[in-house]
């Protein structure tokens, strides 16, 4: 599966709207934030071009570029831990993808379940705020 990425001047796989909206690094590659479905769990980050994109969009498995071994790479290929993909969104600047999956087994390279799992620093929060009740859905007695 390795394979150099497109450079989008000479072409693309992807729709030509898509292409057009894709804001790429200067290595032609957007970041791409994974995350689990129904928990919301951010689990990695990684990196995508055209041809990974399309990949993702196209076989319903994630597929990433890797700036380290200079290839294509399929989350799961290896490791047996398969990101299956539930949906895709790119962001309102066109320079980062969010990949919603159903993760198999631990998402990390590490074997931890996310990638962020060892990584906490110590922070000042903000507090924590409730919404509004809105006054329309105030149930008010009526007089008897």
């Amino acid at each position: 599966m390795s394979a150099t990425p497109v450079d989008p001047s000479t072409g693309s796989p992807l729709a030509p709207e898509l292409a057009a909206r894709l804001k790429r690094n200067p290595d032609g590659l957007v970041s791409a934030v994974i995350q689990q479905w129904d928990t919301r769990e951010v689990l990695m980050i990684a990196w995508m071009d055209d041809e990974a994109l399309h990949r993702t969009l196209t076989t319903g498995r994630v597929t990433f570029w890797s700036r380290s071994r200079q290839e294509y790479w399929r989350k799961g290929d290896t490791s047996g831990h398969v990101q299956w993909v539930k949906s895709v969104a790119l962001d309102c600047d066109g320079d980062a993808l969010l990949v919603t999956v159903d993760q198999v087994g631990a998402a990390c390279h590490t074997g931890d379940h996310t990638c962020f799992d060892s990584g906490r620093l110590d922070a000042v929060t903000g507090p924590v705020l409730t919404p509004a009740i809105p006054a329309t859905s105030i149930t008010e007695e009526s007089p008897a």
